[in-house]
């Protein structure tokens, strides 16, 4: 690793610790924890958006790692147990970098950042939503692309919420809840991201589990 390389990894360490905490964080502060000059800071990313944009390219990334990774959907899953995986495999991803992503949406940055991280997301999602109404696993009232997009803004609330304090489950209950939501028998969720628990498949808490800094292709699921 160079120099310049490590230099660009602890400011963006610093950048997600402090913007996660305080989006309104000057850019002063995020050099001083990353032990540089502001004017460093500047030299790699030219100023906060490029920073933000740093840090989308970074969970876009870990987005795509994660959708390969060991406790992702595979192609042999039934749709239930592809939709917990998923839910339960992206959750720490979620926890980690929300914040940073509702901050990108938020300065208007182009493109449009939450369709960077999201968009590989939101194709298996939704893939695995249409083969489960075709099987009969969830419900039919809306097409599978409303649908999936409907699981992502509860997901998306739940995160909120969990980092607020007012809801206190992880990814093995936002799996449980998702499963709800897409029309499978609250007992029968349970016991299918139960199952899946027992079995150590996919992280179960909301920032511990697999490493999510590495790189991968996804894997075609539920197509």
């Amino acid at each position: 690793m160079t120099t310049a390389t490590a230099t660009r990894g602890r400011i963006l360490r610093a950048a997600e610790r402090l913007l996660g905490r305080d989006p309104d964080c000057a850019l002063a502060q995020v050099a001083a924890a990353a032990g540089v000059a502001r004017r460093t800071v500047y030299g790699h990313f030219g100023g906060r958006d490029g920073l933000v944009r740093g840090l989308v390219e970074e969970a876009a990334e870990a987005v795509r790692h994660a959708l390969s990774g060991p406790g992702a959907p595979v192609p042999g899953d039934d749709p239930a147990t592809a939709l917990a995986r998923f839910v339960r495999t992206l959750w720490p991803v979620g926890d980690r970098y929300g914040t940073l992503i509702a901050l990108a949406r938020r300065r208007g940055l182009d493109p449009d950042p939450v369709h960077a991280v999201l968009g590989p997301a939101r194709d298996t999602v939704t893939a695995i939503v249409a083969r489960g109404q075709r099987t009969g696993t969830f419900h039919t009232v809306v097409p599978a692309g409303v649908l999936g997009a409907a699981l992502e803004a509860h997901l998306l609330t739940l995160l909120t919420c969990a980092r607020a304090g007012t809801w206190e489950g992880d990814g093995r209950g936002a799996a449980v809840t998702a499963l709800v939501a897409a029309g499978v028998e609250a007992g029968r969720a349970e016991r299918i991201v139960g199952r899946g628990a027992e079995e150590g498949v996919g992280p179960c808490g909301g920032g511990d589990g697999a490493d999510l800094t590495g790189g991968g292709g996804m894997r075609g699921v539920g197509r």
